[in-house]
């Protein structure tokens, strides 16, 4: 948590409770013309401010939507300045304010950059918080739990503990992220922080010194506080961020980067258990056992019991990587007895803490914790099928997720739009989605239907960019379907003429890590046959953020991404003016809840392709496609190498949503681009 307070220094907000909606709506038009124009606030505040129009008339919509307390779908084409155009009037006019990103990076951004820097035009007397997840701040008494009982395995943890520890004495925040010397990604921080299971709440002894409680007295008093989606609707779902006593008292709450909430909203209302919850317990029994009651138990042989029968049950399934839905695991499987093993294990471990737990309050919490776990467990097992209808109404579909050390058990809602409905009921207030990619050829339709967002006014202001000029899109001829064995071998062999000719420069995003693997092998091959000396950058073989910005620094890179590099990256000016796409960005059909929601729309009787596969792929395709463009001077070529964007029905549907490039089939005039000014 940081948080910033601000002395007002200026009268210049309104108070829109004292007057009319209808003239507090018209009142700030000319307002934001102004604030907007090239000698307003922004003008004056920002260097190389240029006024946009559209920019300009999304504020005034937002101001409009803030005023009457409305619903607003706002899809800006890259380029319009939505950020702005958002904050500005939420800074000015939106009372308490909620702003939730789809990315880290977009957090920190607003947070360290583009808020300060509105409030700062604005002369804005507002307070401005950033919220994190409980996982982000070390806690004194797992800390301390941690040191007195040793559990490392390896003498690096030791070493971050030592430095953990150390840092406590000294930060007011706790927030693990001032701690660069541990890196992120750490075991030993599962081991120092809490989570909503483990936590002792009000009967902690450090309870006043609580980071996380801290945090989240400091937000309550704060006017915009900056959060991500994860965190809102982990809240939502589980009342545990600081989100839940926040939303009662927001006037405006606005998502940017929109288009992600589906996907996000559908983890965190459905219901997931892992062997490696079970796993964590068992570990916290045996602990708190032997320090609290060590005569009370063979703690040894309790823990242990219900530890072989996850792991067991994780060994059901023979490969590292699985997804299946309850109906597709084979009758005869190890895995239905196996799971009833474990929850018979997890009933005889329950009993011995029933015993113990007046002994310590840690034993009473492990208690509570096994009989949660224990009945996630009962609940998944509930009606076996493709969807399992809960007291709710709701239809779920039952699928388990097997990776290399632990087994997920999902419980996945088929639609969230009549549960984020329920979310928006209750005090009438502003609800803004805003992204550049929420609509199909100017059609809202898809993005409403899955959030439940009928009712909602939906507009779309375009790019000022000149994408005629400024772009070239290129369809190769003669390439394979995609499903093709060498499929990969033809794009990066129909790729490699531009990637010269555009001198690296380019981006190869891929729709799967085994496509990434091969054409990240094929490119390192043929460049050292042609003497080519592009620096070759592939994901996975360093973090995002610093893959990108070794690509920015080298000026003549080639990176080789999927899914993590479609949306969020931002690369301007030559370092990037090729972008590759090498398949339509389709779901795999075999996906246990995309399987699950065509059967229960084809029983509806709309086509599940149509009204949702093809939507998707297009919103997904579009996010790739704006890596290109991102500013007025850039200038390059999007090459789309699959062959059904011109040979199926659908293709025209698809490339009459991207931008309004120039088309080409020919690789001569692909090429030509390069070399023209």
């Amino acid at each position: 948590m940081v948080s910033t307070r601000i002395p007002i220094i200026s009268a210049h907000v309104i108070l829109t409770e004292d007057l009319p909606a209808s003239t507090v709506a018209g009142s700030h038009d000319a307002e934001i013309e102004q604030l907007f124009s090239a000698d307003g606030l922004l003008g004056q505040a920002v260097a190389g401010y240029r006024p946009r129009q559209s920019q300009t008339e999304m504020a005034k919509a937002i101001a409009e939507a803030i005023a009457n307390r409305q619903t607003l779908i706002a899809e800006a084409g890259t380029g319009t300045g939505k950020t702005f155009a958002y904050l500005a009037p939420a800074l000015l006019w939106g009372g308490k304010v909620i702003v939730s990103t789809g990315t880290k990076n977009l957090q920190d951004q607003l947070f360290l950059r583009d808020i300060p820097t509105v409030r700062k035009a604005l002369k804005a007397p507002v307070s401005v918080a950033l919220l994190k997840g409980r996982a982000n701040y070390v806690c004194h008494f797992h800390l301390e739990r941690t040191l007195q009982n040793g559990r490392l395995t390896s003498r690096e943890d030791v070493g971050y503990l030592r430095e953990i520890s150390r840092y406590m004495k000294t930060t007011t925040s706790g927030d693990k992220a001032e701690l660069s010397k541990v890196p992120e990604t750490a075991l030993v921080w599962n081991l120092v922080t809490s989570t909503r299971e483990n936590c002792m709440g009000a009967e902690c002894q450090y309870y006043q010194d609580c980071f996380v409680m801290k945090a989240r007295k400091e937000v309550q008093q704060a006017d915009v506080v900056v959060v991500n989606h994860h965190l809102f609707f982990a809240d939502v779902a589980l009342k545990d961020t600081g989100v839940a006593e926040l939303l009662p008292s927001a006037n405006t709450v606005i998502f940017d980067e929109a288009h992600q909430l589906p996907e996000t909203a559908t983890l965190f209302f459905g219901d997931t258990v892992s062997t490696s919850m079970v796993l964590e317990l068992c570990r916290d029994v045996q602990a708190e056992g032997l320090s609290h009651a060590r005569d009370g138990a063979d703690w040894p042989t309790v823990s242990g019991t219900v530890d072989r029968a996850a792991r067991d049950l994780r060994l059901t399934f023979a490969q590292d990587v699985v997804r299946l839905a309850v109906n597709q695991i084979a009758p005869s499987s190890q895995f239905f007895p196996a799971l009833e093993t474990l929850k018979a294990a997890l009933r005889d471990m329950i009993a011995v803490l029933e015993k113990q737990a007046e002994r310590a309050e840690t034993i009473e919490q492990c208690r509570v914790r096994a009989i949660e776990l224990e009945a996630q467990l009962a609940a998944w097992n509930a009606p076996a099928g493709k969807g399992a209808v809960r007291d709710d109404g709701q239809e779920r579909v039952l699928w388990v997720e097997a990776f290399s050390s632990s087994l997920q058990l999902h419980q996945t809602p088929l639609s969230i739009a009549p549960i984020f409905n329920k979310q928006r009921e209750g005090s009438p207030r502003t609800w803004i989605f805003t992204s550049a990619t929420l609509a199909v050829k100017s059609d809202f339709h898809h993005y409403t239907s899955q959030m439940g967002l009928d009712d909602a006014l939906a507009r779309s202001w375009a790019s000022p960019f000149d994408y005629e000029n400024q772009g070239l899109l290129y369809v190769p001829l003669n390439l394979p379907q995609p499903n093709a064995p060498h499929y990969t071998d033809a794009v990066v062999d129909a790729a490699l003429p531009l990637i010269e000719a555009a001198g690296g420069r380019c981006f190869l995003l891929c729709t799967t890590n085994r496509a990434v693997s091969r054409a990240a092998a094929r490119l390192r091959e043929e460049f050292t046959a042609r003497g080519l000396s592009f620096p070759l950058m592939v994901q996975g073989e360093a973090g995002r953020t610093e893959l990108l910005d070794r690509f920015r620094a080298a000026g003549n890179a080639v990176l080789v991404g999927s899914q993590s590099f479609w949306e969020g990256v931002d690369v301007r000016g030559e370092a990037l003016s090729l972008v590759i796409i090498d398949k339509l960005p389709f779901s795999p059909p075999d996906d246990p809840v995309l399987a699950a929601r065509i059967e229960a729309m084809e029983r509806n009787g709309l086509n599940g392709f149509v009204h949702h596969q093809l939507p998707e792929a297009i919103i997904n395709l579009k996010q790739g496609a704006g890596r290109l463009i991102r500013d007025e001077t850039d200038r390059g070529v999007l090459m789309i190498c699959d062959p059904r964007l011109i040979s199926k029905p659908y293709g025209k549907r698809i490339w009459q949503s991207l931008p309004a490039f120039k088309r080409t089939r020919e690789l001569e005039v692909a090429l030509a681009f390069f070399s023209s000014p």
